[in-house]
């Protein structure tokens, strides 16, 4: 879908006052700018994440009620569980909190459902069946559990506390917990609203750490090393898409200096496996190559695979099952494209669906049903088409089971408690969500869904922006300036990489490599300097002509290295 260009023009005055105090160049400070960094102070904080200006862990609502009670089972060596989601941030904070309470000596085990077999969240069967026979004492969730009062209260009644972490959207009345340690909870004053559940797990962390200390806990036994945590929780953050700003920046870059050092045998196979130089390894490298075989364990088989990975400290062990894990990415990679292909043709022949506000489908026209566990995937590649919410569902005997993912002007979450009252159950966040449906409801539900859209959105809602951050002519890059842009990493979420413009540009030399990337050799009109430049546009429209010249590009600028090498590469994003 073709987008609506905007250029910034940040405030001249803030440019000037940051570069001038930061001695970097008026470009680097107008990138800063237009992700809303204004101040010097501000600025200087961005590019210099450091864990010690975390905000304080018990300034969460319930912090210091969990860690007394986590302390007392400690102490009196009670069975403790901790029970994740199956995705790569209810994985990631699952190891954090099992190599914490493993380091201490505590007894702890954990729990991850599996995604189609038993579904998201703590349920009343895995107290009944796996945690009363099992004599649990506490259980722990992770990136789950908000919306689990029913389970919760049956705990109870066997006498097993529950304390909840999650970062979830949540509504009073929270569940009957001990504790609901959740930066979204109305009456929580933390303002760590964006911490993925991975960092909502890793502030429980550093509470217990202190915590302990305080009860003289450290006097025989050296404290751990939380630094060494943060390649878990950049690996969580990053793969669950909250804004990289504030303490996600920090986590996410100590993370990424842990990874590249001394990785845990886990993440070091994880990154051989997904062809991840570590000296180099960025957040790109987590959203595109490691968080996807991570997540793979859950879609295709079971999520504790993945945990296992993270948790050996064993080298073979990790080989082994980063290939493993490897292998269910490329079978979801397969699964994946024979549902966007089946979902392709029902639009081709069925072009009005195209005509309404959302994306509402089930797999009712599909030959051998639809696999839950790719759907979000297969959901947001039609929201990157067709610009619009998606929301895609599995039905098996009757019961429909779906996920969603939506555009930035639409709050998918707020959208679908509007047209609750069709659903079994549903949770999520503004830009993601899943749901339990009957399989008769899933026509009003659609229906619902349109009107509600119809009532609340706006035309220019539904039309992609592309956000530039300056004009950059060729003339004007240069080695220095790349290196220098590299200090605004890692890229993420509300600080996306820098994005250019130039005008006036050709292609000099064209072809196809891989599969379906373009690469050329280009040149801008009027340049001074007359030099070509490496570019390539990825995953291009094989149907489309290639164009010799270019009224504009929108373009970003890396380094290509090649064996030993590096060379400046434009990376071509529209045209």
């Amino acid at each position: 879908m073709k987008k609506k260009w905007h250029i910034h023009t940040p405030d001249r005055e803030s440019v000037k006052a940051i570069s001038s105090a930061l001695k970097c160049s008026l470009l680097t400070a107008s990138v800063l700018v237009n992700r809303k960094i204004n101040s010097v102070d501000c600025a200087r904080a961005f590019l210099n994440p450091s864990l010690k200006d975390l905000r304080p862990p018990f300034s969460f609502m319930d912090m210091e009620v969990a860690v007394r009670r986590i302390y007392k089972a400690i102490i009196s060596s009670e069975k403790i569980l901790i029970l994740g989601d199956y995705d790569a941030d209810g994985i990631t904070a699952t190891a954090v909190l099992v190599e914490f309470f493993n380091y201490i000596k505590a007894d702890v085990s954990y729990y991850i459902p599996h995604r189609i077999k038993e579904g998201y969240g703590l349920k009343p069967e895995h107290i009944t069946n796996y945690m009363v026979p099992g004599n649990v004492d506490l259980i722990i969730t992770v990136d789950c559990g908000s919306s689990n009062h029913k389970s919760v209260k049956i705990a109870q009644e066997a006498n097993i506390d529950v304390i909840i972490t999650d970062h979830h959207n949540i509504s009073p009345p929270f569940p009957e917990a001990v504790a609901v340690i959740n930066p979204k909870r109305t009456d929580c004053t933390s303002d760590l609203n964006d911490l993925a559940g991975v960092g909502v797990a890793f502030y429980l962390v550093i509470s217990l750490r202190k915590y302990l200390r305080d009860k003289n806990f450290w006097l025989h036994k050296s404290e751990p090393n939380l630094k060494n945590m943060c390649d878990l929780v950049a690996l969580g953050t990053v793969a669950d898409m909250v804004p990289v700003r504030d303490e996600n920046r920090i986590f996410v870059k100590t993370g990424l200096d842990v990874m590249g050092s001394t990785p845990r045998p886990g993440i070091d196979a994880l990154m051989k496996v997904s062809g991840v130089e570590k000296s180099e390894v960025s957040a790109g490298d987590i959203a595109f190559k490691l968080a996807p075989r991570l997540n793979a364990a859950g879609r295709i088989d079971h999520a504790k695979t993945a945990v296992e990975l993270l948790l050996t400290k064993d080298k073979k062990s990790a080989i082994r099952i980063a290939s493993l894990l490897h292998e269910m990415n490329e079978t979801r990679k397969g699964i994946e494209g024979e549902i966007i292909a089946e979902i392709e043709e029902f639009l081709k022949e069925n072009p009005g669906i195209l005509e309404q506000k959302a994306l509402v489908l089930s797999d009712s026209f599909s030959k051998n049903g639809w696999h839950e566990g790719v759907l979000g995937i297969v959901a947001s590649t039609f929201v990157k088409k067709y610009f619009r919410p998606v929301i895609l569902i599995s039905v098996k005997n009757g019961i429909g089971k779906g996920s969603g993912r939506s555009i930035p002007a639409v709050d998918l979450y707020n959208i679908i408690s509007e047209c609750s009252m069709d659903l079994e159950s549903f949770g999520g966040h503004k830009m993601a969500a899943g749901l339990t449906i009957k399989e008769n409801r899933i026509k009003p539900f659609q229906e619902k869904i349109e009107k509600t859209l119809c009532k609340i959105s706006k035309p220019e809602h539904f039309i992609p922006m592309l956000f530039i951050d300056c004009l950059l002519d060729f003339d004007n890059i240069s080695e220095n300036l790349i290196n220098e842009l590299k200090i605004l990493e890692p890229h993420g979420l509300s600080n996306e990489e820098p994005l250019f413009m130039a005008a006036d540009v050709r292609a000099f030399s064209s072809k196809i490599v891989g599969e379906k990337h373009r690469k050329m050799l280009l040149k801008q009109f009027g340049s001074n300097k007359n030099r070509l430049y490496n570019a390539i546009n990825f995953n291009i429209d094989l149907s489309k002509s290639s164009a010799e010249r270019f009224d504009q590009i929108a373009y970003k600028l890396q380094w290509n290295r090649w064996n030993g090498t590096k060379t400046v590469q434009l990376i071509v994003e529209e045209t």
